[in-house]
């Protein structure tokens, strides 16, 4: 009889078992699709803000890419430009369209091409202040939101005087055009502005005004960044983590790659490092593991402006998109070997700034005042 029971008894405590396994099964499915709905949003909301951008400046941009007159100059319009518009990619494509119309000078692009590297890394930084009100969440993200930057700053400290005095990318970059000229127009579908675009346009349709759908980006941003965290942690981060350094991040070799690989399907290295700061503010990666993977979003970005020249079928807007995947290589190779400058200066400014709240806003004012003085400068002054 005591057997009896005793079967019976752990009989239902293996139903038990299995129901409540079954049960959390389900919980965590929920949560993965519930995941996968937020990072659509958090995609479309990135995506919907370069959209509304473009609509109030692409052509405020490409109007002050024409007025370009010195390569300083026309390294501040780069950044500005791209800034305005939330895109190298757009920036780089238009002035490839500027050269190949003979509008702009293969000499006067590549300072336009440099500024734009360092106006696409605002995207980052907007992300990552969306973590503001966590003060180590906040920290760790723009840490990994502003290190693209102080990389992309190095790289045109170094490389802007280098090509004004030797002309080292203009003269690779003709050599390496030479061979890809006349292939032809090619052209490259981004699955994600493909899934977005439906919902992107319906917005647009119902709201005209270009203000309007930035604040609604924004708003979609940092609400989805907020669930985004949430999510995550609650799907056992330490398996989320062990994933991604033993087969994403395991190495600087597969970080870049995989960087190099989205950037390219994605069309926008403002996505690809923008999803990558809520992981790093969560605490499942670190500024050390994806430093190599922005860098091969840079790498990434430069394909929509070879698609752009290829479709030309002019030598020397070829040349300008080829200097600046060259202006990557070449920032690669020279700041790598010294990475940990641009990861301590990141984790440092991020430190300083998110010491107390007074530091964060004086951070804030001084970010945007150098985007706006500049733009203020060229509507009244020039």
């Amino acid at each position: 009889m005591l057997m009896i029971w005793t079967h019976i008894y752990y009989s239902d405590m293996s139903l038990f078992a299995k129901s409540r396994l079954n049960l959390m099964q389900l919980k965590t499915l929920k949560k993965i699709i519930l995941l996968v709905a937020i990072l659509y949003l958090f995609i479309f909301s990135i995506q919907l803000m370069g959209s509304s951008f473009k609509l109030l400046g692409t052509g405020f941009a490409e109007a002050l890419i024409q007025t370009t007159a010195n390569p300083v100059i026309g390294l501040l319009i780069g950044i500005l430009a791209t800034s305005i518009i939330q895109s190298s990619s757009t920036t780089t494509s238009i002035t490839v369209g500027l050269v190949a119309g003979g509008v702009l000078t293969l000499q006067g692009a590549i300072p336009i091409i440099m500024g734009a590297n360092i106006g696409t890394t605002i995207t980052n930084t907007i992300v990552s202040i969306g973590h503001v009100g966590r003060k180590q969440e906040f920290q760790r993200a723009f840490a990994a939101g502003t290190v693209h930057d102080f990389f992309n700053i190095l790289a045109v400290i170094v490389l802007f005087p280098l090509e004004m005095g030797t002309h080292i990318l203009e003269k690779s970059a003709t050599v390496l055009a030479g061979a890809f000229v006349g292939i032809g127009g090619i052209k490259f579908l981004s699955p994600l502005k493909a899934i977005t675009s439906p919902l992107i346009n319906l917005v647009k349709g119902w709201i005209h005004s270009p203000v309007a759908l930035i604040i609604i980006a924004l708003a979609l941003l940092f609400f989805t960044l907020v669930q985004l965290v949430k999510i995550m942690r609650s799907l056992m981060l330490s398996k989320i983590e062990i994933f991604l350094d033993k087969y994403l991040f395991k190495n600087d070799f597969t970080a870049l790659l995989l960087g190099l690989s989205v950037t390219a399907v994605v069309q926008s290295s403002s996505i690809t490092t923008s999803i990558i700061v809520p992981l790093v503010g969560a605490g499942i990666l670190t500024v050390r593991k994806i430093f190599p993977y922005t860098l091969g979003a840079n790498i990434g970005t430069t394909v929509t402006a070879m698609l752009a020249s290829f479709a030309t079928l002019n030598p020397v807007a070829i040349t300008v998109a080829f200097t600046h995947l060259l202006f990557n290589i070449f920032g690669i190779v020279i700041i790598y070997p010294l990475k940990k400058l641009p990861i301590w200066m990141a984790e440092t400014f991020a430190r300083i700034t998110a010491k107390n709240r007074r530091n964060t806003v004086v951070f804030l004012i001084i970010y945007f005042l150098l985007h706006i003085v500049p733009l203020a400068y060229f509507l009244f002054v020039d």
